[in-house]
């Protein structure tokens, strides 16, 4: 990294990145449903790209576990069914209960101050009562929370499981918590890192992720 004030080239991401990121957010918000077909031919279309570099994407996508190939047939966006939902949350709370012990081991202080930012967002987010920024502002203060733990790879596989909540939400949204609940949850886990209470963080975690399979199921 440069010198403060320094300008240095800006990244540019290759047109595989930007194909999958278009197809992993259209999947996050349900532009591609789940069990939908991914026509080949109709997507080089609609993106104006070539094939190979939609095809190469999409197989990134099957190795993230968020599309599925059928023989004969093609790539699907995957469906999650009731043992799914519990899986994957059972999976988060194994990701982010490591996360939460590292952070306390790290840099609580760092953690704390992304946090806080990221709940301002969720707050703004329930006082508007919009559902889709709720589910964003959920989500990005939990990325947070994994970022936080300085561990790449529990952040990466974090990502899917993310994606793959947000599919389960989508699905359902009556079953979504009511606004000051959402914000109510969320600060007390920031509340419990800014105190240094390890024990009580953990076991609020444990609740959180318990509490959505219940309320999923």
């Amino acid at each position: 990294m440069g010198r403060l004030g320094e300008l240095e080239p800006v990244p540019r991401k290759s047109t595989v990145e930007i194909v999958y990121d278009e197809l992993r957010s259209a999947i996050l918000y349900g532009h591609l449903a789940p069990g939908e077909q991914l026509g080949e031919a109709e997507l080089a279309g609609r993106l104006g790209i070539s094939r190979g570099p939609l095809r190469e994407a999409m197989q990134r996508l099957v190795q993230e576990g968020l599309l599925h190939s059928e023989p004969h047939r093609g790539l699907f966006v995957i469906t999650l069914d009731e043992g799914d939902v519990e899986d994957v949350y059972l999976a988060r709370l194994a990701i982010e209960r490591a996360a939460c012990t590292l952070v306390m081991d790290r840099n609580r202080g760092e953690a704390v101050a992304r946090l806080t930012e990221a709940l301002e967002h969720l707050v703004e987010a329930a006082r508007e009562r919009d559902r889709v920024k709720m589910s964003d502002a959920d989500q990005a203060f939990h990325e947070v929370l994994v970022s936080s733990s300085g561990s790449a790879r529990l952040e990466r596989m974090s990502q899917t499981l993310l994606v793959e909540t947000r599919m389960c939400l989508n699905a359902l949204q009556d079953t979504y918590p009511e606004p000051g609940e959402l914000v109510d949850e969320h600060r007390r886990l920031v509340d419990a890192i800014s105190d240094g209470e390890e024990e009580r963080l953990l076991r609020l975690i444990e609740d959180h992720m318990t509490d959505s399979i219940k309320r999923l199921a």
